[in-house]
């Protein structure tokens, strides 16, 4: 097993936009330090609890501060984007990188969202923009030279190179035949999880509790075998809240009580009831929703604890979900306690991961 970093980026409103940015960018040099094995920056435009609406800024930054770790945005929303500009500055973006970029991907699921770029998700535009986008930034990134798409959103084209020579197509990824390209997935039946499995992409399930996550290696079967490939559970990332400390009291402390609690308290949990979501981190089907609080997450759904209390609720989950290749754990605003995460990211990378690395599937063409 592996384990890795999302970040949001997550950070209460009041926080100055760029002490937020210094915040996370500090993260992604200790998450490199202690050894993590990617890290992943996600983006978002109307949402003052996760403010960048630019993940490759911070990725580009992170680059040239650390020297190991992948780092990748997770993800470009690409109905808001151009395909072909995305395309450009996702390719320079790899060679910035040195061939560390991860190009993870979404179709955008915030109802702010959509008003602010005129998309309308209600009726799923977004998942056949993603899916029109990604087939032209593949088409530029291809070696075809007459490469013309016209589609229901965009018409883009390689332009026709001029006599010299010296206006062209000209840039594409440095790793090839592209970077890794990873989509994230909510639903059991989501689109972009079934994408993965017929394309052969890296599927990246939510922090959402693990009889709902289950269900998601299923419908990423389901894409593989639509695809003729072999789905790889290797590949498989999975999400969660993760606080370790040296004591549980300590963990339980900097989770319910720090910025973790916080983030669902005032903004994740508010969002799940008026979306409807609840169910979807319930351990059983019988709990009210009335009951879904911050401790109880931390109980059922969230790894807190000392080292040895988070590595045996890895091994369950592992277990639970029949086997997965990467641990993404989420990072959360602690600006005011950063010496406390600081801690609890390196105890998770030195301290934990040494007792579940171990666990690593091989190639499965079913689910388990």
């Amino acid at each position: 097993m592996e384990l890795g970093l999302f970040i949001m980026p997550s950070h209460p409103p009041e926080r100055p936009l760029r002490e937020g940015h210094e915040f996370d960018l500090q993260a992604l040099r200790w998450a490199d330090e202690f050894g993590y094995s990617e890290a992943w920056v996600g983006e978002h435009h109307s949402c003052p609890w996760e403010p960048n609406p630019s993940p490759d800024l911070l990725v580009a930054q992170a680059l040239r501060e650390t020297c190991r770790m992948r780092i990748g945005t997770g993800g470009f929303l690409l109905p808001y984007h151009h395909p072909a500009e995305l395309a450009n500055r996702a390719a320079f973006l790899d060679h910035i990188s040195g061939g560390r970029y991860l190009f993870g991907i979404a179709s955008g699921g915030l109802p702010s969202d959509w008003s602010m770029f005129n998309v309308d998700g209600m009726k799923g535009e977004h998942r056949q923009m993603l899916e029109e986008s990604l087939n032209i930034i593949m088409g530029l990134w291809s070696d075809d030279e007459t490469f013309e798409y016209k589609g229901k959103f965009w018409t883009v084209r390689k332009p026709t190179p001029n006599a010299e020579g010296t206006l062209r197509a000209h840039l594409k990824p440095l790793q090839t035949p592209h970077p890794p390209i990873s989509l994230s997935g909510l639903s059991v039946k989501s689109d972009t999880l079934k994408l993965c499995g017929e394309r052969g992409f890296i599927p990246m399930s939510l922090n959402l509790n693990t009889n709902y996550v289950r269900g998601h290696w299923d419908t990423v079967v389901s894409g593989a075998d639509a695809g003729k490939r072999v789905a790889d559970r290797g590949m498989w990332r999975v999400s969660r809240e993760i606080c370790v400390a040296e004591t549980e009291a300590a963990a339980w402390k900097l989770a319910v009580n720090g910025g973790l609690g916080r983030l669902w308290n005032e903004h994740l949990l508010p969002l799940f009831r008026n979306f409807n979501f609840l169910d979807f981190l319930k351990h059983a089907p019988g709990v009210a929703d009335s009951d879904v609080t911050v401790e109880y997450l931390a109980r059922h759904n969230w790894l807190v604890g000392t080292p040895d209390q988070v590595a045996d609720k890895i091994a369950t989950m592992y277990d639970d979900l029949g086997g997965f290749g990467h641990l993404v754990m989420l990072g959360t605003d602690y600006v005011e306690q950063p010496e406390a995460w600081r801690d609890s990211m390196k105890m998770a990378a030195q301290e934990v991961l040494p007792k579940v690395r171990h666990l690593h599937p091989a190639a499965v063409a079913q689910a388990a």
